[in-house]
């Protein structure tokens, strides 16, 4: 299972740190990534790193603004935003995927959480 938080409301150019715990599973035998879904919009992927967390791979419009770690001791996944755009504004999704290779397409994804609004307002 996977519980997201740390949605909210922020100005541009604002920051937010959203955390995803996962309960109940070996944390560190899957990829986790992070996508998200505006509205009138179709979900988009947003992030990923490995299981240890030494790689990550982002999409090119969070490119240098997001960050995605993890603490597998914590079992949890984060995603620091920063510079925040009105763009950015969508519901965040983490999810986990049990492959090595690199995905970005979220039918690739196992296992979901529940989301978290951001809205960024201009």
């Amino acid at each position: 299972q996977l519980q997201a938080s740390g949605g909210g409301l922020v100005q541009a150019g604002g920051s937010l740190r959203l955390s995803c715990a996962a309960s109940g599973r070996s944390f560190s035998d899957y990829a986790l990534g992070w996508f998200r879904q505006a509205p009138g919009k179709e979900r988009e992927f947003v992030a990923r790193v490995t299981r240890s967390g030494g790689g990550t791979y982002y999409a090119a419009s969070v490119k240098g603004r997001f960050t995605i770690s993890r603490d597998n001791v914590q079992n949890t996944v984060y995603l620091q935003m920063n510079s925040l755009k009105p763009e950015d504004t969508a519901i965040y999704y983490c999810a986990a995927d049990r492959s090595y290779v690199t995905r970005t397409a979220e039918n690739h994804y196992d296992y979901w959480g529940q989301g978290t609004q951001v809205t960024v307002s201009s």
